[in-house]
């Protein structure tokens, strides 16, 4: 197998940039997209932002209102899914957000910290990585 230079450049440079990014959070997959797949319409800033919340939102409402067990686990995660594709804001790192934040247990603070406050950072390290970096256009589309 013959290694393009520029194909491993900004493969080292995508790995180098999601290390950093998740040495601040812990949103490994969308990492995935944001700094491998920017043009991607799953690496949006409206679905990475949007999609984390929205599941984490569902998840953290089951913890409060529901009974954590695999049945209600599925449920969250459908729903959010379900709501994903309906207002368009697809980002498929987060489909398990619901599943962690039920069996983690955690309350609407986690909605702030990590979910917004790390939406945020992988977004603003993504453009900083993606244009000045790469020189790419990313966000494609907010």
């Amino acid at each position: 197998m013959k290694l393009n230079k520029k194909i491993f450049f900004s493969a080292l440079l995508a790995g180098i940039g999601s290390a950093f990014t998740i040495a601040l959070l812990s949103f490994g997959s969308s990492v995935v997209l944001i700094f491998g797949y920017p043009e991607s319409p799953f690496s949006q800033p409206k679905n990475v932002f949007f999609a984390h919340l929205l599941t984490s939102f569902i998840g953290v409402f089951f913890v409060n209102f529901f009974p954590i067990n695999f049945i209600t686990i599925g449920l969250a995660v459908g729903l959010g899914v379900m709501l994903m594709i309906i207002f368009k804001i697809i980002h498929p790192p987060a489909g398990g957000n619901s599943i962690i934040v039920m069996i983690g247990g955690v309350s609407y603070e986690f909605l702030l910290f990590p979910v917004v406050i790390g939406s945020i950072i992988i977004i603003f390290m993504g453009i900083l990585y993606n244009r000045f970096l790469l020189k790419k256009k990313y966000p494609v589309n907010w």
